[in-house]
């Protein structure tokens, strides 16, 4: 068998980190300090790389249709349902306890957020799934076009153009219901994957180190001195919009480039979180609610405690850990169903 290559894994396993960080420091109210303004500034590209891992290991989105999309549903939206549900009945067995200590919900309930998001009360970072699933699909009916010729030059004209249509959405206030402002990104970032595989084959590992590391360069260099943050799940930009974009496309580019073509020895922690990154996603959040309401039932608040933060990290990490072979087992949870003939031809 080919040896694994470790790098997706690791830069997933970053990313996996930094998101249950965020959620965790954000929940204890110390968002907005400037260390932790630092840290996002410099790492605000992660999101956006599970489109492009997904495009670069995506061989092919052709094939039937219903196919096609009855697969991605079956390993996105219902999992995405299913953790929609546990969290929203999380929240809502606890809400009487934070009504009573706060006198009002701390998030408003309002009946706009079921439409206009596609996150769950109790589980919001489940807009990711939604928009994945959308995006592929998008992808994949992209593919399908056939009524202009040369086919590939007019598909390659739709992505290319992507960005822009992502970025008038941003400016019209992302008017499209279910965070879908964000799909036409993530179908840029996929097939940028899948073009960056296509040409480091081609460049051969000297030429990729090389200009992987440049790319490198390039980012530390500008996002100094031309900053700008993209944010998937809003579909926001922050800063200088088309720095945001730029330097979003090279960090990509260039780490992936050259952690593969090192290749990146396995990091033991790291690179389990990143190979079982949908449980600690699909998970993490509602532990870090019932860690937070039940804290509130014994008169007591984590915004503002940073021991809380320290123990609320362990305490999702180790059971987000424990839950790992529990959940992968069980396919509506985890979206690991086992594939059919018909759905072999269909590469994740």
């Amino acid at each position: 068998m080919k040896e694994r290559n470790h790098t997706f894994d690791f830069l997933c396993g970053i990313c996996i980190i930094r998101m249950i960080s965020l959620h965790t420091i954000t929940f204890c109210g110390h968002k907005d300090d400037e260390w932790w303004s630092e840290v996002m500034a410099w790492s605000f590209f992660f999101m956006c790389f599970f489109f492009f891992k997904a495009g670069y290991f995506n061989k092919t989105v052709s094939g039937d249709t219903k196919t096609y999309i009855t697969d991605k549903t079956k390993r996105l939206l219902i999992p995405y349902l299913t953790w929609g549900a546990i969290g929203f009945i999380v929240y809502v067995l606890y809400l009487p306890f934070e009504i009573e200590r706060y006198h009002h919900p701390i998030e408003p309930m309002e009946w706009s957020h079921l439409w206009r998001t596609s996150s769950f009360w109790g589980n919001e970072p489940l807009w990711f799934l939604f928009s994945f699933w959308a995006a592929y699909v998008l992808v994949h009916l992209i593919k399908k076009i056939h009524i202009i010729k040369p086919i590939s030059v007019f598909q390659t004209v739709v992505i290319l153009l992507c960005p822009l249509l992502s970025y008038w959405l941003w400016t019209q206030g992302n008017p499209l219901p279910m965070s879908l402002s964000n799909v036409p990104m993530g179908v840029f970032f996929f097939n940028m994957g899948r073009t960056w595989r296509w040409l480091i084959e081609k460049m051969g590992r000297r030429t990729t180190l090389c200009l992987s590391g440049l790319l490198i360069v390039a980012f530390i260099v500008l996002n100094i001195l031309w900053h700008g943050e993209y944010v998937m799940g809003t579909n926001r930009f922050e800063g200088e919009p088309l720095a945001a974009f730029f330097n979003t496309m090279i960090i990509l580019l260039g780490l992936s480039g050259f952690f593969i073509k090192l290749p990146l020895p396995r990091v033991p922690v790291i690179n389990y979180i990143g190979q079982h990154s949908m449980v600690y996603f699909v998970a993490h959040y509602p532990l870090l609610q019932f860690y937070r309401f039940t804290h509130i039932i014994f008169g007591h608040s984590i915004y503002g405690h940073w021991d809380d933060f320290i123990v609320l990290l362990v305490f999702e990490f180790c059971l987000c850990t424990w839950l790992v072979p529990y959940v992968e087992k069980v396919p509506w949870l985890s979206g690991r169903w086992k594939k059919s003939v018909k759905t072999d031809i269909i590469k994740n």
